[in-house]
């Protein structure tokens, strides 16, 4: 009778201990729920998992620069061969700001050629510009003005001839002296798209 007795109560406690455990069980749960619930209405999310971050977006490639427009001047100094010069054309303000600038060379029978709108009194410098040249100035009649020989490089001294030109044909130092090109020296211009020599050029 002892034994039933002590069974019946050990069974009881274990019933106890079980009712306990699941009713603080459904508390817990009910409490997560609540919590979660509220974390919902509060606006909170959960943290999102760090990603990598994305790589910074590469510069579109820089267009191709457009290849120079090149063309010929003749000179025609008198006792002297016909002087070829293959030249690049600076046409734009920013073509002739820029002229021969940041050049470490030039061919010998190469140069640039600056054209004007109009025939008037022009100046030139050596600012970023290496290669000692020779400013040969043309008038709109085809004709030299007047040379600038053997400009210094990288220098911002002003640079010009007395009278009006138009155009002005910049070559190697020592070039002019070369083929004795001078004052009234013949030019013309082949290739040169639009341009139309003007009325007794030679």
């Amino acid at each position: 009778m002892k034994q039933r007795t002590e069974t019946a109560l050990v069974t009881s406690k274990r019933l106890i201990a079980v009712a306990t455990f699941s009713k603080a069980t459904v508390l817990g749960l009910s409490l997560l729920v609540t919590l979660g619930a509220c974390s919902n209405a509060g606006g909170l999310t959960e943290a999102a998992e760090p990603r990598p971050s994305a790589p910074e977006p590469t510069s579109a490639p820089a267009a191709a620069e457009p290849e120079a427009e090149l063309a010929t001047v003749e000179l025609s100094p008198p006792g002297h061969p016909l002087v070829r010069v293959t030249v690049e054309l600076a046409r734009t303000v920013q073509e002739r700001q820029q002229g021969l600038m940041y050049r470490k060379q030039l061919a010998p029978d190469a140069g640039m050629l600056f054209l004007f709108e109009e025939e008037k009194p022009l100046s030139f410098w050596m600012r970023n510009t290496y290669v000692p040249l020779d400013m040969i100035f043309i008038g709109s009649d085809l004709r030299i003005v007047g040379i600038v020989e053997n400009a210094e490089p990288l220098t911002d001294d002003s640079r010009s001839v007395d009278g009006h030109s138009q155009y002005v044909l910049e070559v190697n130092a020592g070039f002019s002296r070369e083929h004795g090109l001078a004052t009234g020296t013949a030019v013309a211009f082949v290739g040169v798209e639009g341009f139309v020599p003007p009325d007794g050029a030679p």
